[in-house]
Formats: structure tokens, sequence, C-alpha cells
């Protein structure tokens, strides 16, 4: 996959590289939503076993932060600046 990014980034032709830029992007949106789907899925599934793998461990499978674990948990996408602060009501 990184290779196939690459590819295009050392595309000679400027026009070909935007045109070939703009549908790995668009792509990539459309699939957004599956993929962080899928994501939590396996990090739900981590979490229901008995007993529940720990955020750490889950955080270091993925190659990813213990509070990026958190925020897939429940659900939250971004940065993490949407993230309640302690204190806050949470919708739903």
């Amino acid at each position: 996959m990184i290779d196939a990014m690459n590819a295009v980034e050392a595309m000679p032709d400027p026009l070909e590289r935007a045109k070939a830029i703009g549908e790995v992007m668009a792509d990539q949106a459309r699939r957004g939503k599956r993929w962080r789907e899928m994501r939590r899925a396996v990090v739900l599934e981590m979490r229901a076993q008995k007993p529940p793998v720990s955020y750490r461990k889950i955080a270091a499978a993925l190659g990813v932060g213990l509070a990026t674990v958190q925020d897939i948990e429940r659900g939250y996408t971004g940065s993490g600046k949407n993230r309640p602060r302690a204190g806050e009501a949470q919708d739903g």
C-alpha cells in the first residue's frame, strides 16, 4: 500500500499526479467510515474477552496511543479535540 502511494507521489507528470491524488483521496473518504467501524469492532472484541485485553496491549498491537484506543472504543473520531472534557455530559 505504501509503495502504491509512493508511486503516485513519484509520477513525473504533475497533472496526472494531481488526478491520481484526487482519486485516492476520494476513495479514502468513501472507505473511511467503514474502516473506522472495522477497527472499532476489533477493539470491542478485544475488550469483550474474559479477561478484557488492556488498553495498553491493544494500543501496542494497533500501533496507536492509549487515548486513541479509548477514543476508538467510545466511537470518537478525529483528533481528540472533540472529546468530552472530564465532567461534561456525553450525547447518546
